[in-house]
């Protein structure tokens, strides 16, 4: 059986304690779902950044990082509690959200640092 939590999806890719730094410099904006395998809120979470991925195409990376297989990553973020979601410009974190939260509140969070890239 396969894992579906190592599988990348067209919108997520899945990243890790080895990849991390290089998969943050892709992109401007960076959205990072620090997730685990056992977290119920956290499996109900990828379809919606599945499809806010799919809605902002370029705008935006989105990466999932199971912390149980991540640890470093998720210290380095100080990730307690799952998901956490944080959403990254230029590499450096700006925004955080902890728990599950309906898709508008990620795409907002997407939109207000679009909008001060556009400037």
């Amino acid at each position: 059986m396969t894992n579906p939590w190592r599988e990348q999806t067209m919108s997520i890719k899945t990243s890790n304690d080895a990849e991390f730094s290089g998969d943050i410099r892709k992109s401007e904006l960076t959205l990072v779902d620090f997730t685990a395998v056992w977290c119920p809120p956290c499996k109900r979470l990828i379809p919606l950044l599945e499809e806010l991925g799919q809605e902002l195409g370029e705008r935006v990376t989105i990466l999932k990082v199971d912390v149980d297989a991540s640890p470093q990553i998720a210290s380095r973020f100080g990730v307690m509690s799952m998901p956490t979601v944080i959403l990254l410009k230029d590499g450096e974190p700006v925004e955080r959200l902890v728990g599950l939260r309906p898709k508008e509140t990620y795409r907002s969070l997407v939109a207000k640092y679009s909008a001060v890239t556009a400037r």
